[in-house]
């Protein structure tokens, strides 16, 4: 298979396919100022911008149904709240990279961190749903670019023997956010107001742009590169296309023809965006990451680690509330443990990157995570909570080994001068994959639970002629089998719910088979001798 990706020279082999390359990367620019020993203090700015732009994704969706009752919304209404937010961010963070290298990684920083605090700021203010949605898509720009200016940074600052601790910091911002949000969150709503889930972004995001003018390192700018129109275009309109199919196949029927029309629009979109990206002199994100197979497995592996993630965040909370009957601030106290165990998991595994690389770790938290995930298959109406977070605590164990080694190894194998272009396609990965994953497996829990019903009250029938006690509950009046009902909806939904946690353990058990091939021993740290497999 030949490709005009190739960059590096490849040495031939029998297949003609995978060979072993050795890159030869640049060295960061001379104008680049980084303390060969102050990467602490740059990290810790980062990992701030970081935590809160991830943050504000969860939080939010938990006031979601008091912002209903405030501005009088219809169900279908307010979650534009959350949809538009996902598109925007769908549009800007393929041009992120491109920013970076013109505004200047530092400068773009500061930027986005004063931005995204007035934006929520304005979110906080909002008097209707209209208001809510616009300022929502204004808190999207600089909430998509942060993320990628993050991790690019990261990769500047911290030395490359040390990069594996950095990430397990900074991956805190990345897999905790999510499981803090609806803690956070239900208390807020519940005991003061859903406006201070907005407003508490203001002080963090100006006290960290102001760290950030303080201690972050001056990073030389390449040559300026003109936008490619052509390729932001053609990705912007793909990603568009397919959050909005993923995020309204709900409503409006997975095989409608809007949805079927939006699917079409966004693989087509897609498919011109890679001819044009292999046709451009000055590509907006260069397609040559795609060479290097540590990058593509670990896309693989980040893709399902984050649908497992996101499905457990999100399924885990609705069932305790809707089938349970829990408050918002007591399910997220339930939550709260795993967001622990990730807290303390996170920099050992950053440390083990650094010391044996990232196969044992990756293969190892994949494995647990994956048991975690089958204990959540034992999810039942009858279930304690104490049940519930011991199974929540041992996947984020494994999550907490895994996600960092993963990502880390993916982007460690690129040469310095892609690596924008890889943190930038990190993130679309990150999101789209959660977008999709979660409405297939949602389109797949509904599926299950009608038929599970359907089952069920085909045997209702054939029961009240024998049954004497479904007999006593018809003769109390029209509510007296609406306890029956309701306890057959919480174990059809529990049913479909368990359906949902064994694929994801499925999808687990490959992707610690495919960590298998992720690297092996502690990185090089002479970058010109530094060796990965590539697509030739």
């Amino acid at each position: 298979m030949t490709s005009s990706l190739a960059t590096p020279p490849a040495t031939a082999s029998a297949a003609g396919q995978l060979t072993t390359v050795t890159p030869r990367p640049p060295a960061p620019p001379a104008a680049t100022r980084v303390p060969a020993a102050g990467w602490g203090a740059p990290l810790a700015v980062l990992i701030v911008g970081m935590f809160m732009s991830i943050l504000d994704t969860s939080i939010v969706n938990v006031a979601i149904p008091t912002m209903q009752n405030d501005f009088g919304a219809t169900t279908q209404d307010i979650q534009w709240i959350s949809t538009a937010y996902t598109l925007c961010l769908g549009v800007v963070v393929p041009a992120s990279a491109w920013l970076g290298d013109r505004v200047g990684l530092k400068r773009l920083y500061v930027i986005t961190l004063v931005a995204f605090s007035a934006a929520s700021a304005l979110c906080g203010l909002a008097g209707g749903l209209n208001s809510m949605i616009v300022f929502r898509i204004l808190q999207a720009i600089p909430g998509g670019i942060i993320p990628v200016t993050c991790l690019t940074a990261l990769y500047r600052v911290v030395p490359k023997e040390k990069i594996g601790t950095a990430m397990g910091l900074y991956g805190l911002g990345l897999v905790v956010a999510p499981a803090v949000g609806p803690t956070l969150g239900g208390y807020l709503v519940e005991y003061v107001s859903w406006r201070l889930i907005f407003f508490i972004n203001v002080p963090i995001g100006i006290l960290g742009a102001v760290a950030a003018l303080a201690v972050l390192p001056i990073f030389a700018k390449p040559a300026a590169r003109a936008l490619d129109v052509p390729g932001f275009a053609s990705i912007a309109t793909g990603l568009f296309a397919l959050l909005l199919a993923v995020s309204k196949g709900p409503d409006w029927g997975w095989t409608g023809y809007r949805i079927l029309i939006l699917f079409t629009i966004g693989a087509l979109s897609l498919a011109l965006f890679v001819v044009t990206e292999l046709q451009v002199r000055e590509p907006l994100l260069d397609l040559r990451v795609f060479r290097y197979w540590p990058f593509i497995n670990s896309l693989l592996l980040i893709t399902i680690v984050s649908i497992g993630l996101f499905a457990t965040v999100f399924y885990v909370p609705l069932f305790l509330q809707e089938g349970q009957q829990l408050e918002a601030f007591n399910t997220g106290l339930l939550l709260l443990p795993q967001a622990l165990v990730m807290l303390v998991c996170m920099p050992i595994a950053g440390r083990l990157y650094d010391r044996i690389g990232p196969r044992i770790p990756a293969v190892t938290g994949l494995a647990i995570c994956a048991a975690g995930l089958w204990l959540l298959h034992g999810i039942n109406a009858d279930m304690t909570h104490t049940e519930v977070v011991g199974w929540l605590m041992v996947m984020a164990l494994g999550i907490g080994l895994a996600m960092m080694p993963i990502m880390t190894g993916g982007l460690s194998a690129l040469p310095a001068d892609i690596i924008n272009s890889g943190s930038a396609l990190n993130n679309v990965v990150q999101r789209v994959s959660q977008a999709i994953g979660l409405a297939g497996l949602t389109a797949l829990a509904t599926t299950l639970q009608a038929q599970d019903l359907a089952d069920r009250s085909g045997l209702l029938n054939p029961l009240t002629a024998t049954d004497p006690r479904v007999t006593a509950l018809q003769q109390q009046g029209p509510l007296g089998l609406y306890p029956l009902w309701q306890r057959t909806n919480l174990e059809v939904q529990a049913s479909a719910y368990s359906n949902i946690f064994l694929v994801i353990t499925i999808l687990l058990v490959i992707a610690a088979l495919l960590a298998l091939f992720l690297r092996h021993g502690p990185a090089p740290t002479d970058s010109a001798d530094r060796s990965t497999v590539a697509i030739d």
